[in-house]
């Protein structure tokens, strides 16, 4: 019952989007710092205690539910609790209308503006970008946090299903994500920082779990846009960006649509202890690469882009209905 499930939360979603400050996020943050304070004494092996206890007891806790639901009320009832789940850890509404806002500026002609959302958006200075960097910008975030929000939590959702565990998969994706960010955070600000053991644990942690899923991203933007061009960059260019899992889905996207990507990183606006440094749109820690091929970005691509997205959604979709409705006929 993946199938309804996912497809019942992205309706939900598009409908009613979760609030940017709502409380389920805030308990989150809560959590982490929490266990950070009460279990981060900077060796590693408190730090995977510290971790597991972040991440994988809130996926537990999802799977229990999903198991007491079905024994104690039926099936019905556990996928109700799939489609909340998801409605929490999945969805395009968390960060697209940045992206919706941006590309309205530039199709305006009102760079300036376009220049004040990006830089809003990711907490950087973009005063000085020409129009070509504010499109590459907004694509590469735009990409990786599409991948974070919605394929990658696809991607665990459909696995873990697939074996019974219900909704474990998202929450273990999202928290592991989440814990590696806030902790990086956490470690720029003078009170309680997390020690470089816990982030270290996190941020290895967070690779692992992103490994798979990022290919297979990769791989359905390579099937719904230029296959070729996008396996090409993917084998010969996703090592120029030093995040190996990002690098692969950034060069399967550039020659997807055939766009220049990499190149120069935007730096903070505001010092590492403020508030708003904590980017909530999980796409962090951007450093300068080295260019993939393709044409200069253009506002065109940014058109070229959604629909990539949303044919890689479709392709999961009925993936996802094939695979359901061979099970029922089985």
């Amino acid at each position: 019952m993946s199938f309804f499930a996912i497809l019942f939360a992205l309706l939900i979603e598009q409908v009613r989007p979760l609030a940017r400050h709502n409380p389920i996020h805030a308990g989150l943050r809560v959590w982490a710092r929490s266990v950070s304070r009460n279990f981060d004494t900077g060796k590693r092996q408190h730090a995977v205690v510290a971790w597991t206890l972040a991440v994988v007891v809130p996926a537990l806790l999802a799977l229990g539910v999903h198991w007491a639901l079905t024994l104690l009320a039926g099936w019905p009832f556990a996928v109700l609790w799939s489609v909340a789940v998801l409605y929490v850890t999945l969805g395009f509404r968390q960060f697209s209308h940045h992206f919706t806002a941006i590309r309205d500026a530039l199709d305006g002609g009102d760079e300036a503006q376009a220049r004040q959302l990006l830089a809003e958006w990711q907490q950087v200075d973009a005063s000085e970008l020409p129009r070509s960097e504010i499109v590459r910008h907004v694509i590469e975030y735009s990409v990786l946090a599409a991948h974070r929000h919605v394929f990658g939590v696809l991607a665990w959702f459909s696995v873990l299903a697939a074996f019974g565990l219900g909704p474990a998969g998202p929450v273990l994706y999202r928290m592991s994500e989440f814990v590696a960010r806030y902790w990086r955070h956490r470690a720029q600000v003078h009170s309680q920082p997390a020690s470089p053991a816990l982030q270290t644990t996190a941020a290895k942690a967070w690779a692992a779990i992103d490994w798979l899923p990022a290919r297979i991203t990769a791989l359905a933007f390579a099937v719904v846009g230029s296959f070729e061009d996008a396996i090409d960059c993917w084998r010969n260019y996703a090592q120029r960006f030093p995040n190996d899992n990002d690098g692969v889905i950034l060069a399967a996207t550039s020659g997807a649509v055939n766009v220049r990507l990499g190149g120069e990183a935007l730096k903070s606006a505001y010092p590492a202890g403020a508030p708003q440094a904590f980017r909530t749109s999980g796409v962090e820690g951007m450093v300068d690469t080295e260019s993939t091929p393709g044409r200069e970005a253009e506002v065109a691509h940014l058109r070229s882009i959604v629909g990539l997205v949303w044919r890689s959604v479709v392709l999961w979709m009925v993936l996802l209905a094939l695979l359901t409705l061979a099970r029922l006929l089985g």
